[in-house]
């Protein structure tokens, strides 16, 4: 199956928040496929990764590993400077970028945990980051065939919501699900050929899950490799007339 729909050429990739977890995951994944050539890698500290680095080792010059905090528009606006200067189109670019109990953020249970600074935390990493990941790389995914993927979450959803909690988190989720289906309208303006969607990979094994691993059911719980499989298949399934969708793991649409 071609990674893109309608795309008959070798890619080339990006992966934001790509020095552990899901983003590693595909960084792997990708790379394990003769269709891509080349795969940014970019993160906060992606050139002293150790896990980056032995991929680096196996893939040579096919991985391409970047430093950048996508919390900085200063460095976001560096990072898409220097891909331009050796690439002239992304075929696919993957956010993985996302908090939940980290950076002053919490999973709050009730209106009494809420804060400003982590109101700020999780709408910083989870809503604004991705969105100015895109509005920085606009100008290389103005042709052919071009998508680009932020992972979301199912707890974003309005319509689904039927538990309450984690205020901080649905909301910068919900807001990032906003933004991205306003993206897509331009998107499909500039470049008939492109494709923006919002992915819930599941509850994954990595930092952001751990502390709720033991409520989550049995068969639940993904492996990096696995939801970065999933993930994959649905950017391969899902083009421009998916624009603008929300997509769970297994194929299913998300209400927003």
């Amino acid at each position: 199956m071609n990674l893109l729909p309608a795309l008959h050429d070798d890619a080339h990739v990006m992966v934001c928040g790509a020095s552990q977890g899901i983003g590693l995951a595909l960084c792997a994944a990708l790379l394990a496929r003769d269709d891509v050539a080349q795969v940014w890698a970019v993160s906060r500290a992606a050139t002293t990764s150790g896990t980056l680095a032995t991929l680096a080792d196996q893939y040579g010059h096919r991985l391409k590993r970047v430093d950048c905090d996508a919390r900085s528009e200063q460095s976001l606006q560096a990072l898409a400077s220097e891909v331009i200067e050796s690439c002239e189109h992304l075929h696919l670019v993957i956010s993985t970028l996302g908090i939940l109990h980290q950076d002053g953020a919490t999973a709050e249970k009730g209106l009494a945990q809420l804060t400003l600074a982590g109101l700020q935390a999780s709408f910083a990493t989870n809503t604004f980051a991705p969105v100015l990941l895109l509005k920085h790389l606009l100008p290389l995914l103005r042709k052919q065939p071009s998508t680009f993927v932020a992972l979301s979450a199912r707890v974003g959803s309005i319509g689904d919501n039927r538990l309450g909690g984690w205020y901080s988190y649905r909301a910068s989720k919900a807001a990032l699900n906003q933004l991205l289906h306003t993206a897509s309208i331009e998107l499909k303006r500039l470049n008939a050929a492109s494709t923006v969607l919002a992915i819930h990979p599941g509850t994954t094994d990595t930092k952001l899950s751990q502390p709720f691993q033991a409520n989550v059911p049995d068969g639940q719980l993904f492996e990096p490799a696995f939801s970065a499989d999933r993930i994959i298949e649905l950017v391969s399934a899902h083009g421009p007339s998916d624009s603008g969708s929300f997509w769970a793991w297994d194929d299913q649409a998300i209400v927003w």
